[in-house]
């Protein structure tokens, strides 16, 4: 799937067209850019800010905490920015802050987003799966048993994602509780478990996205495979959004666009020396 960053929309969510007006418009003012805890998220981070410096804006170091706890600090002003909003997936937690009336959000810092569940295609072909329902048989849900409790061990996201409450929801949706036990903790560190398992040629069930490293790693149609799902089955915000594509593929999530959400210009606590919009 193709990604595209389109830089002239990215900036546009920050700064007016004064920005480029002989006077900087950040001389004197702070911002606070905010992001979760995985690392890779720093490098739209950085983009953002080194755009902002240029700007005269003087740009604090990222805090790192969880999506939700991320919004809710713009919107409360103790924040200026992240520029990781996932939409539709952070949908909820949008709402939940506040929404379009306490954040500022225009044009796409990347299109493209694919999310999904994948596995191991040496057992994809050896058993002929191409969807997760068929983890409702026993028999294939063992294959992926990792602790011997004869359930499939799937390999989910970070608490506080939004992938998580996704997951969770599919997996009661799908009917899959009684024969598959998804894991939630940190990404990171699964995801380097799961790969170990990969590289020992053992089967393998996990959650991921992209554009992202892992898929480099593990090469979706050669090394993995993507499962459909059976249906379209969604929470919250995203209840009613029809995950099939125009081939008639449904891999369960919808294509993601990620944004710079920024607190808007009157939800601004000081314009000088404190967490502010350049908006």
């Amino acid at each position: 799937m193709r990604h595209t960053v389109i830089f002239a929309s990215a900036f546009a969510t920050l700064v007016t067209a004064s920005a480029w007006a002989s006077d900087l418009p950040g001389k004197g003012i702070t911002v606070q850019p905010i992001q979760s805890t995985i690392s890779e998220e720093s490098f739209q981070t950085l983009l953002v800010s080194r755009a902002l410096e240029k700007l005269g804006y003087t740009v604090n170091k990222p805090s790192e905490v969880d999506y939700n706890v991320g919004y809710t600090s713009i919107a409360s002003g103790d924040a200026t920015f992240t520029a990781v909003n996932w939409q539709p997936l952070h949908d909820d937690m949008y709402a939940a802050a506040g929404g379009d009336k306490k954040f500022y959000r225009e044009g796409v810092f990347v299109s493209g987003a694919a999310q999904g569940y994948l596995i191991d295609k040496k057992s994809a072909d050896q058993y002929n799966i191409t969807n997760i329902a068929q983890l409702k048989d026993p028999k294939i849900a063992k294959i992926f048993d990792t602790n011997g409790d004869g359930k499939a061990d799937m390999m989910g996201c970070s608490p506080g994602w939004g992938c998580e409450a996704v997951i969770n929801h599919q997996n009661k949706a799908f009917d899959l509780e009684k024969t598959v036990e998804v894991s939630h903790g940190n990404y990171a560190a699964m995801m380097a478990d799961t790969i170990t398992r990969f590289k020992e040629g053992k089967p393998v069930l996990y959650y991921t996205w992209t554009p992202y490293w892992v898929s480099d790693v593990m090469k979706p149609g050669k090394d993995v495979v993507w499962l459909q799902v059976p249906f379209s089955s969604l929470p919250g915000e995203q209840k009613n959004i029809d995950t099939k594509l125009p081939n008639g593929a449904n891999y369960g999530f919808p294509v993601n666009t990620m944004h710079i959400v920024a607190i808007r210009y009157g939800r601004r606590k000081t314009r000088r020396r404190r967490n502010c919009s350049p908006s």
